[in-house]
Order: C-alpha cells, then sequence, then structure tokens
C-alpha cells in the first residue's frame, strides 16, 4: 500500500491531522508570544513573519460575524468535508488526502478561535510594490488540500471509463 493510500482509513488520517494540529497550534503559540504585532521581519526577499489577528474568515472576511457564528460555520465545513471524505472512493488517494488536510487546517483555525477570540496570521508573502493576505499554517492546509482534490479530479476525469454492460 503506497503512503496516500493510507489516507482512505480513519487511522492514518486521524494521525495526520492530530500531527498538523500540533504543529499548527506550536507555531501560533510561538508567534503569539515571540513576534511583535504587526511588524514585518523579513524572512527572504519576498517572505517576511508579520503577526496580525483575523476576526473573520479567509482574508478577513465575515469579520463583522458573531465568533460563534464563524465557529459554526466552520464546523459545518468540517463535518462536510467528513462526509465527502467517506463518500470518495478509495482509489482517490489525492482526494482523500486533501480532506485530511482541510480538515486540519479547519480544525488549527477553530482552535485559535475558541482559544483567543481570533486566528493567529503570521506568514506573508511580498514585493515592493505588493503584498499577498497574511496567512498561517492551517490556511495553508486548506489551499493545498483543496489543489490535492482538484489534482484527483482531473486524474479521475482522464481515466479511461470501463466499457458499459
Amino acid at each position: 500500500m503506497t503512503m496516500l493510500a493510507a489516507f482512505n482509513r480513519p487511522g492514518p488520517v486521524l494521525t495526520f491531522i492530530a500531527i498538523a494540529l500540533i504543529l499548527d497550534q506550536a507555531i501560533k503559540y510561538a508567534v503569539e508570544i515571540y513576534l511583535p504585532m504587526h511588524e514585518l521581519i523579513p524572512v527572504l526577499p519576498f517572505w517576511a513573519l508579520y503577526r496580525t489577528h483575523n476576526l473573520g474568515v479567509a482574508f478577513s472576511m465575515l469579520s463583522h460575524l458573531d465568533s460563534w457564528f464563524i465557529v459554526g460555520l466552520r464546523l459545518v465545513i468540517v463535518a462536510f468535508v467528513l462526509w465527502l471524505w467517506r463518500k470518495t472512493g478509495p482509489e482517490q488517494h489525492f482526494a482523500h488526502l486533501g480532506f485530511a488536510m482541510i480538515i486540519a487546517g479547519a480544525l488549527g483555525n477553530i482552535i485559535d478561535r475558541l482559544t483567543y477570540g481570533y486566528v493567529v496570521d503570521y506568514i506573508l508573502f511580498y514585493t515592493q510594490t505588493w503584498s499577498f493576505a497574511v496567512f498561517n499554517l492551517a490556511d495553508s492546509f486548506i489551499t493545498i488540500g483543496a489543489i490535492f482534490i482538484v489534482i484527483d479530479e482531473i486524474i479521475q476525469h482522464r481515466k479511461p471509463k470501463p466499457p458499459e454492460a
């Protein structure tokens, strides 16, 4: 069994999610303790650490809404992704990994919201004339997970269809 194939079983998925959550939360805790608020700390010419607090969801959308609504929305998304994970065929390895990553990222941001009242963001890509939204590891898990699901859909679409009887 390939490593990716393991992601269609609950044990490996739960282990992955637990490790991802521990890593995400440890980094966010260190960011809260050691990084000054709203101060650019260059790492590379295009990448910096920049601590900020996100009161909404992606790109601070919905920041005007109640925290409990946002937590509830994220829990609904986690439940939906779990449902998709269970309904996806065992041969769809990238999709299963993608679902695990999305769940880990969503749970990481839920933990932030419940712990701090906001999501801790700290990664900034930028140039002299442009900057991307500040995000975190959990957001990266969600984005990469979605990309894996799209890749899996492309792979499944390109597979030859079995002849109908």
